[in-house]
């Protein structure tokens, strides 16, 4: 076949362990893909530099080297493949994979190759194991005769492998004669400087790094860090953790802004994740203050910016501290970067606020798939869905909102992800969006695509009820203790609420003696009745404010008249304008101010309203204009269904 080949169970080999994935060559270069997803390499033909095949235990193994100095290597290929490879190679990349020997005799004396940033330790002119000098952390003489390589804890890879090379120490006699020592210097010194060299000239892991960003505030793996990039890896120094992470490792990178926020977030993804303890951590998650201003100087030769990285990146940067981080990580990778795509909220912004897993955070719909951040860091692949689902918040068995709903995103592995909590004022451009992308959307409950989902999160204009919506409601509904009817009630067209505002939700707890007056003068300006005046009792008690029990006479006073019963069938009472604000924002200002009490947030929130402009509380008047209609029908229906007078024959006033 022309277009290439294809080759499954291959091994991705490496210094701590291996993973599986699907091996292609064709006409353009060689590309490996992780099985299950994830990490893909790709080599241009262009950029390779030698192949080399190998028998070893069981199978056969692909060595490719490229212009960077990294190398690959690929193990799990049959017999009849090596042929088939070598003659495609050869017609399609111009290139003949050379055969090397493996040693198997077990003898730990021979001579070191250095090829580019390989080191290679051979036994007979038999390969018996290489190691790439990019992965040297530090190298020192032990004494005049032994030179140390210690290798860098690869956070990543040991996310897969519980051991890993450390370190690597080589015995060079002053007799040696690949490496001659004179008077000045040892055999062992010859190669330690060899070794040193390219260390240098491969890693930069022996010099100081690139760049340094200094107290950056990462949220996972949480805790602040100085971010150091260097040649060949990122480096997360912190007072308990030192990360360091190869930048072969990075998938890709995303900036996403934080709506009315001084904050940018910065994720850096991984494949393989690094690992702390027994948690696997995939995404880096950095926080930048999106206002700061930084220079940084990049500590490279003008010869390494033009030969290496010409048009990648340049000698000094000047801007946004988040702006500039990517710009050099991205220089230094080669990832790829992923902003906001098309997608916004109903106040412009980026994101919309939701719980996962019962955190708080925002879940960012971009063009190819969803971010939720901060905790736990999740990213959906358009691709990985199968089904997306519009849910009234609390269908799952909790109590019904009407001002929130949910949504579930169901992965093709069956693994699902609900997104809780999410303001209905969200729901027209959020159902837009996914819609736009051609995702299957899924009606709550009857499974008949996208038809019935505006008849579930229907506008707060529609004059014809939902049914189906009526009944969940109903349902929720019935399962709570409702106030007593108030059919004289009716919210004005104009009234914006205020925090001082009767919600119409369930009754004060205050005290009778403190409250009574307060209480006493709603009720008389929401009621037609006349209000009921209380007398002060006798001599004994004038003006100590005391309550005489139920059904008791005082002095120059008149019976109660006894509290009427609440219908459990009798509608809810719509709420006014603040409670929606308040019940959409309180999250947001409990997050930001953690220390307050639950009054002084009711106060704040209150604050806030107050200071908020008629359009800002344009959305929660129409969802309280929403509530009082569904009201007017309900009590309606109710007053028709003419309720049997449950207080009737009991007008003497006692319990």
């Amino acid at each position: 076949m022309t277009d290439g080949h294809l080759f499954n169970n291959i091994l991705l080999g490496g210094r701590t362990g291996t993973n599986l994935g699907q091996f292609k060559v064709h006409p353009g270069g060689l590309a490996w893909k992780r099985q299950g997803g994830g990490k893909t390499i790709e080599i241009d033909k262009a950029d390779l530099t030698s192949v080399t095949w190998m028998k070893v235990p069981r199978a056969y193994q692909l060595g490719v080297r490229i212009k960077d100095g990294l190398s690959y290597t690929f193990i799990g290929f049959r017999e009849q493949d090596v042929s088939s490879l070598i003659n495609f190679m050869q017609k399609n990349l111009g290139i003949s994979p050379d055969e090397k020997q493996l040693s198997v005799g077990g003898h730990n004396w021979g001579g070191i190759g250095i090829v580019g940033s390989m080191l290679t330790f051979m036994v007979e002119s038999k390969q018996a194991f290489e190691v790439s000098l990019a992965d040297v952390s530090q190298t020192q003489m032990q004494g005049k005769t032994d030179v140390l390589l210690e290798f860098h804890v690869d956070d990543t890879t040991g996310a897969n492998e519980k051991d890993s090379l450390m370190d690597m120490s080589f015995h060079v006699p002053t007799s040696n004669t690949q490496f001659p020592g004179n008077e000045n210097r040892t055999s062992a010194q010859i190669l330690w400087e060899a070794i040193l060299d390219r260390a240098d000239n491969g890693s930069g892991s022996s010099g100081e790094a690139v760049v340094t960003f200094e107290g950056i505030a990462i949220l996972t793996p949480r805790g602040r860090y100085a971010v150091e990039l260097h040649l060949p890896f990122l480096r997360l120094q912190g007072q308990a953790n030192d990360f360091k992470i190869q930048y072969s490792s990075i998938l890709r990178l995303f900036v996403l802004p934080k709506s009315n926020n001084p904050h940018t977030i910065v994720v850096v993804t991984l494949d393989p994740p690094i690992r702390k303890g027994q948690t696997l951590y995939p995404h880096i998650v950095i926080q930048f203050e999106t206002e700061t201003v930084v220079q940084k100087n990049m500590k490279l030769s003008r010869e390494l910016l033009d030969e290496k990285y010409k048009d990648r990146l340049v000698e000094s940067y000047q801007g946004l501290v988040h702006e500039v981080f990517v710009k050099v990580l991205r220089g230094l990778s080669g990832a790829k970067v992923t902003r906001p795509g098309s997608f916004r909220n109903y106040k412009n912004g980026y994101a919309v606020k939701s719980s996962l897993k019962a955190e708080d955070g925002l879940l960012y719909p971009l063009e190819k798939g969803f971010f939720f951040l901060p905790k736990p860091p999740t990213l959906i692949l358009d691709e990985e869905i199968e089904f997306v689902e519009f849910e009234r918040h609390g269908a799952g068995g909790a109590s019904m909102s009407s001002q929130y709903f949910d949504l579930l995103v169901k992965l093709k592995n069956d693994q699902e992800h609900l997104f809780r909590n999410i303001q209905r004022s969200e729901y027209r451009n959020l159902f837009n969006f996914i819609n736009g992308k051609g995702l299957k959307v899924m009606n709550l409950g009857d499974g008949q695509g996208t038809s019935g989902v505006t008849d579930v999160l229907q506008d707060t204009d529609d004059v014809a009820p939902d049914p189906h919506l009526e009944r969940i409601k109903n349902q929720a509904g019935s399962s709570e203790d409702s106030d007593e009817e108030d059919e004289d009630f009716v919210l004005h067209k104009d009234d914006g609420g205020s925090p001082t505002d009767d919600s119409g939700g369930e009754e004060s707890d205050a005290s009778e003696s403190g409250g009574e007056k307060q209480k006493s003068s709603k009720k008389e300006a929401r009621s037609s009745k006349p209000p009921v005046k209380r007398k002060p009792k006798g001599k004994d008690g004038e003006g100590s404010g005391k309550r005489k029990p139920k059904g008791m006479d005082g002095e120059g006073s008149e019976k109660r008249k006894p509290k009427k019963k609440k219908d459990p069938n009798a509608p809810k009472r719509p709420m006014m304008p603040f409670m929606y604000f308040s019940m959409a924002e309180r999250a947001g200002v409990k997050d930001s101010n953690p220390d307050l009490a639950p009054t002084d947030i009711a106060k704040k929130l209150g604050e806030i309203w107050q200071k908020m402009s008629t359009e800002d509380k344009q959305p929660y008047i129409l969802q309280s204009q929403a509530d009082q209609k569904r009201y007017e029908k309900e009590s309606a229906a109710y007053r028709a269904a003419a309720p049997v007078d449950v207080d009737a024959g009991s007008g003497n006033g006692s319990d």
